[in-house]
């Protein structure tokens, strides 16, 4: 094995371990105490975060801030991962944000000039475009780990139509349409209950929850599956031409669209009761361009708010 070869695989070796001794090394990698102290030595010049402490009990530990072993990625992987990036590029939060930038500026500047350019020319014509919401999610990196860490929350959330704290168990996060979503088993509520993350105001409490106590699904994935799954109304929409287009650009009901020969298209499929009122506002300025035919829920519910609003502007 070649000097470049050992300390390569030492990162790899020193990143797994976290706390070794120049001994243990030196036995692992079949060469003497006095190489191996050379090699630290290197790699601690290098920028590798070890560090060391004298005595009986002594030996090396890696810093809480570890350097990740080099890994090679051919052209096209390293154009994939700025491709990737670039998905993220235009909302406004991220739970990574500074170090997103920090590690494609360091990516970025190891990279051959020729693939520079290439990745820059990628970057210049294709884009994952993310309507800005004008939203700020001061609180995500905080609801991130508190996530990750299967923890309880008390916060304070401010809904459409009150300001309240709540106890939530968080299922996960997820991103739609430039805004993050943190489903969580609310216990008050006693039932998983979506939260917008740019709307919880406060974290007043964080503390580790008993495994098994509250009904949360395990992943993020998992809880989204299931609601797909578990929908209370079929929806059919009768839409003219316009109205087709403009169902076209919405995630949720271009699923279920379907296009006519003779012109329009219809949408057929079904929802949860919660998306109910968001189709009916969503619906509510298509005017003629949108016929609701089922269910009477959806039809009754636009009515009541077209309702209100000639109240609102034509009422006495």
């Amino acid at each position: 094995m070649s000097k470049a070869e050992r300390l390569i695989e030492m990162m790899i070796t020193i990143n797994a371990k976290k706390d070794f001794t120049a001994g243990e090394l030196a036995e692992e990698f079949s060469v003497s105490k006095r190489t191996i102290l050379r090699d630290l030595q290197e790699l601690e010049q290098a920028g590798f975060p070890i560090y060391s402490e004298v005595g009986a009990a002594g030996g090396y530990h890696i810093l809480k801030e570890r350097i990740l072993p080099p890994i090679v990625f051919s052209e096209n992987e390293a154009k994939a991962i700025f491709f990737a990036c670039q998905a993220l590029e235009f909302y406004r939060d991220l739970p990574f944000e500074q170090e997103t930038i920090s590690v494609l500026k360091k990516f970025l500047n190891c990279l051959p000039l020729d693939v520079q350019n290439s990745i820059m020319q990628i970057q210049n014509k294709v884009v994952f475009w993310v309507p800005d919401r004008h939203c700020d999610s001061p609180m995500l990196k905080s609801m991130f780990q508190i996530a990750v860490s299967r923890h309880a929350a008390t916060i304070r959330y401010s809904s459409t139509y009150s300001e309240r704290t709540r106890t939530i168990i968080p299922v996960g996060l997820y991103a739609m349409n430039g805004l993050w979503y943190c489903p969580a088993y609310c216990t008050s509520a006693k039932q998983i209950r979506v939260f917008r993350v740019d709307r919880i105001k406060e974290i007043l409490e964080e503390k580790p929850c008993p495994k098994g106590k509250y009904p949360v699904p395990g992943s993020i994935q998992e809880y989204l599956e299931k609601t797909e799954m578990e929908n209370d109304f079929r929806v059919k929409i009768q839409l003219t031409d316009i109205g087709v287009k403009r169902c076209e650009s919405e995630c949720l009901l271009a699923r279920g669209l379907k296009t006519l020969p003779t012109g329009g298209g219809i949408i057929d499929m079904e929802i949860n009761h919660a998306a109910l009122e968001w189709v009916a506002d969503y619906l509510l300025p298509f005017g003629n361009n949108a016929a609701v035919l089922e269910p009477a829920e959806l039809t009754e519910l636009i009515q009541k708010k077209i309702y209100e609003l000639y109240q609102h502007y034509c009422g006495s």
